[in-house]
């Protein structure tokens, strides 16, 4: 891919830049820490991962982080894995996130918003007083800091008092989505054993509602550990036998005693797809989580008080925590529980309207189902709020920004990011003082060492290479659940370039400094010895009207050779004909490269994905080398497993 693009799609200007946070924050460290107070952001960024220890105190002190017993010194140890951020400071997450409402009782905190679209406020005093109420009720429990407490919810104000009351006691949160079955949530919350668990009867999704009591009942069974069920009426059914109903730990006017905890002191477990094993369980800290969302969500993303954040997501996602924390900048969190594209696919433009977003977040392939389907944002609601429209869970193609460009506000700072659930975090986005260009990540975030490395070691410029961080970064896993030796955690990140964070992404670094991702580079694509990304592919054959989704593989054959199936979902009435075919492969030919048009155009009843919406490229892979499913793939990690049954008959098939 060329990265020959001089031209911004997109540039702030003057009186955006001075007004930006990222622009005051590097004026004050500048007077205070010694930070460049001249050449922009590069130069701040330059000296955030020089002066690695500088850059956290000085977040810490801008966002008034409020330290119970002061640290030693900001990095006690910097070795990767087991990095000791802040030894001997104490704190809480849920303290941070509940301060705005000293400031303003009554003005929203949460706007919640269902199928019908219609926003209910839950202001920042209710929010507190049913936090504080939770709190007391997990502690009379006999819930106690250390112990797990886990919610099979959606994404309902309910989720984010659980979420800070069980923070505020120094308790572990986890959580799952209500459309994940039984055997997902169990593959999870198993690992982590939790002691009380907030549940729904059910939840309401493209206009229909879904009854989740025999899945709650089957949890219920298989969670031995579990002290308490905590029964959410969402539905309106009756709390089943022995489970307690939230209303009766929700009503009491109690001021939220918040446990001081170690910096490192777990916070929450995020896992991962699972699509080969069970699912990582990535336990991150208090105070890890609390000063990089800060960084993030301040500086990056530029959200204050006066500030709605809207990103679509479930809570079995690491944006639902990443949307929690907005609380921490004061912000108003906009959480919309129901279907993306219901009663039509439109239907986010509408809530981001309806709410008032001023940032608003949805995935890439929201994005291009937008574009496919024809609709018009900016000419169909009114989005004069919006100032930025945030994209990730896959690259976000260049007709994607195009489209947004030209279809919300040509005025409109688009910012594609892009990071993992195993930081919490993000690697490369938003950054409102520079330039947007088409198809690319604005600059690697603040404090984060990012580079592209070839297969020695060696630092690219230019050229696709490994994704790979050099420093520590303070949202890092403290430990993966039940991995006591710490090796599965350090042959997940650290096993290819010993001490350096390798991600499992191909990127190329700029000379720009922008950052562009390629897909994932455990499913790259190496024919001839070319290697490309599969989103490279992606992006080029889904312009074509015809082609709903697509998922390409590479597998070595033992002859030595390299066969590259692409599999494509037609959309409704296409035909994958010899005009079509021809279409794909000059398509790919012309706009990437003749070495990587397709062996075989395949065409498939659906593209499986994990429960979080990513295609399944790697399992796809062990099924066509005749892994046998059991072992290919995690079934409770899958949206759909039944389309995995063709690939594995065309294994038999091919065999």
């Amino acid at each position: 891919m060329s990265t020959a693009n001089p031209k911004p799609l997109w540039q702030p200007d003057p009186q955006r830049i001075a007004q930006a946070r990222i622009t005051q924050f590097q004026a004050w460290a500048a007077a205070h820490h010694g930070a460049p107070a001249d050449g922009g952001y590069p130069a701040l960024h330059r000296w955030s991962v020089d002066q690695l220890d500088t850059f956290w105190q000085a977040v810490t002190e801008w966002f008034d982080v409020r330290f119970s017993t002061p640290y030693a010194r900001v990095l006690g140890d910097r070795a990767m894995p087991g990095a000791h951020w802040f030894p001997g400071a104490t704190l809480n997450y849920a303290e941070h996130a509940l301060r705005a409402a000293a400031g303003r009782a009554d003005e929203p905190a949460l706007l919640y918003v269902d199928e019908t679209h219609e926003p209910r406020p839950v202001t920042w005093s209710e929010l507190r007083r049913e936090v504080g109420s939770l709190a007391a009720a997990l502690r009379t429990l006999g819930v106690r800091p250390g112990d797990r407490v886990s919610g099979y919810l959606p994404n309902i104000p309910q989720a984010v008092v659980a979420l800070l009351a069980t923070a505020a006691v120094g308790a572990v949160w986890t959580s799952c989505a209500p459309d994940f079955g039984a055997r997902s949530v169990l593959d999870r919350f198993q690992q982590v054993e939790p002691v009380v668990l907030f549940t729904v009867d059910g939840y309401r999704y493209g206009g229909k509602e879904h009854d989740r009591r025999e899945t709650v009942a089957e949890l219920r069974r298989e969670l031995p550990t579990l002290r308490a069920v905590v029964h959410i009426p969402l539905l309106g059914t009756e709390a089943p036998e022995g489970a307690l109903e939230w209303s009766a730990l929700t009503t009491g006017d109690i001021e939220p005693v918040f446990e001081q905890v170690p910096f490192d002191h777990p916070l929450w477990v995020l896992y991962s797809s699972g699509t080969t094993g069970l699912p990582k369980a990535i336990v991150q800290s208090q105070g890890g989580i609390l000063v990089e969302h800060l960084k993030q969500l301040g500086l990056h993303c530029d959200l204050g008080p006066e500030d709605r954040f809207f990103w679509y997501t479930s809570t079995g996602w690491m944006m639902w925590n990443f949307l929690v924390s907005g609380l921490l900048t004061g912000t108003t969190i906009v959480l919309y529980d129901g279907s993306p594209g219901y009663p039509d696919t439109g239907a986010q433009w509408r809530i981001a309207e309806r709410t008032g977003a001023t940032l608003y977040g949805t995935s890439a392939a929201y994005v291009m189902a937008c574009r496919k389907a024809g609709v018009h944002p900016a000419r169909d609601h009114d989005l004069s709020t919006v100032k930025c429209v945030a994209t990730t869970g896959s690259p976000l193609p260049p007709d994607g920004f195009r489209w947004l460009h030209d279809e919300v506000r040509d005025d409109l700072w688009i910012a594609s990011v892009s990071g993992g659930t195993d930081v919490c975090s993000c690697f490369a986005g938003a950054v409102p003082t520079l330039p947007v260009y088409t198809g690319e990540l604005q600059a690697p975030g603040l404090g984060t060492d990012l580079q592209s490395w070839d297969p020695s070691g060696k630092p690219l410029v230019d050229e696709v290479g490994e994704l790979i961080v050099t420093n520590p970064m303070p949202s890092m896993p403290i430990r993966f659940w039940n991995d006591p030796d710490g090796s599965r955690y350090h042959d997940s990140y650290f096993d290819t370039y010993p001490g350096v964070w390798r991600h499992g992404d191909w990127i190329t670094v700029t000379s720009r400094g922008t950052v562009i991702i390629h897909g994932r580079s455990d499913s790259t694509l190496n024919r001839q010895g070319v290697r490309m990304g599969s989103a490279d592919i992606y992006e080029v054959v889904e312009r074509l009207p015809e082609i709903h989704e697509s998922l390409v593989i590479g597998i070595e054959q033992p002859d030595g050779g390299y066969w590259m199936p692409l599999f494509v979902h037609l959309a409704p009435d296409a035909t994958l004909d010899e005009s079509l075919l021809d279409r794909i492969k000059r398509s790919i030919r012309e706009q990437l490269s003749p070495r990587h048009i397709p062996d075989e155009i395949i065409e498939v009843p659906g593209i499986p994905h994990t429960l979080t919406g990513k295609r399944i490229e790697v399992p796809v892979k062990r099924l066509l080398q005749g892994t046998p499913l059991e072992k290919a793939v995690n079934p409770g990690s899958i949206d759909n497993l039944t389309l995995l049954g063709f690939y594995e008959e065309l294994a038999r098939e091919r065999a």
